[in-house]
C-alpha cells in the first residue's frame, strides 16, 4: 500500500504544517512529504496540484486530499485507530477536542504580532495587550488540562495526542519569544521541544535557506 504523502511549507515557519507532520511522526505514521517554501515560484507552480484551498498542510492519501490541519489529524485518528491520537478517555477526548478546535480557530492577535520562527530568539516582543490576552487563555488551558487530565505523562492529557500537536507552534513561540511562564507551562513547552520529532523538525528548519523578511522581525 502507498505511503501518504504530506505537503508543508517551509519550515521555518509554518506552524500550519508543524501540527500533522509532528503528529504523524510522534505517532510513527510513515509518509512521505513535499516541501514548498512559501511565496517562492515552486510554490506559485506546486500548491494547485496538491490543495484545492492553496494553502498548506494537504495530505493525500490515495484518491483522498485532506487540506487543513485540524481536519488531517482528525483523518488520521480515524484512519488509525490503534495510535489513540485522541485521549480514550471520553472526558479527556472531549476537552482535547474542544482546546484543539480553539487553537484552530482563535488566537488571531497572537498569530499576527508573534508569527512562528524557530530560528530566531526575538525576546520582548509584541508585548501588546491582545497578545497578552491570548498568551494568558493559552497558559490557562495549559494548566487546567495538565491538572485535571495530565498525571499519567508530560503532556496536555498525559500522553502526547492531537491536542498537543496543535499547541506546539504555540510552544515554540513561546521560546521564540520568551515569553514569561509559571512552572507548569514551563514544563509542557520542555516537554513539546524535547520531543525527538520537534527536534528534527527545528533542525531542519535552521538547515533552510529561505528568508521570509515579514516573518523575522
Amino acid at each position: 500500500m502507498a505511503r501518504p504523502t504530506l505537503v508543508i511549507g517551509n519550515k521555518a515557519y509554518s506552524s500550519w504544517s508543524l501540527r500533522p507532520w509532528l503528529l504523524m511522526r510522534q505517532a510513527g505514521i510513515d509518509f512521505d512529504e513535499i516541501r514548498l517554501p512559501l511565496y517562492t515560484d515552486a510554490w506559485t507552480a506546486g500548491i494547485g496540484r496538491y490543495s484545492p484551498s492553496g494553502k498548506v498542510p494537504a495530505l493525500i492519501d490515495g484518491e483522498i486530499r485532506v487540506w487543513d490541519s485540524l481536519a488531517i489529524c482528525e483523518y488520521l485518528a480515524e484512519t488509525h485507530p490503534e495510535k489513540a491520537l485522541w485521549p480514550r478517555d471520553r472526558r479527556a477526548r472531549a476537552t482535547a477536542r474542544a482546546v484543539s478546535a480553539e487553537m484552530h480557530s482563535g488566537f488571531r492577535d497572537l498569530r499576527s504580532s508573534m508569527p512562528m520562527n524557530v530560528r530566531r530568539s526575538l525576546p520582548g516582543r509584541a508585548r501588546i495587550p491582545e497578545t497578552l490576552r491570548d498568551v494568558a487563555r493559552i497558559k490557562a488551558i495549559w494548566k487546567d488540562c495538565r491538572a485535571r487530565f495530565g498525571a499519567q505523562g508530560d503532556f496536555l492529557f498525559g500522553g502526547f495526542s492531537i491536542a498537543d500537536a496543535m499547541y506546539a507552534p504555540v510552544a515554540s513561540r513561546f521560546r521564540t519569544y520568551a515569553v514569561e511562564l509559571d512552572p507548569v507551562c514551563e514544563t509542557y513547552v520542555d516537554a513539546i521541544h524535547s520531543l525527538p520529532a520537534m527536534q528534527r523538525w527545528i533542525a531542519e528548519a535552521r538547515a533552510e535557506t529561505e528568508v521570509i523578511a515579514q516573518y523575522e522581525t
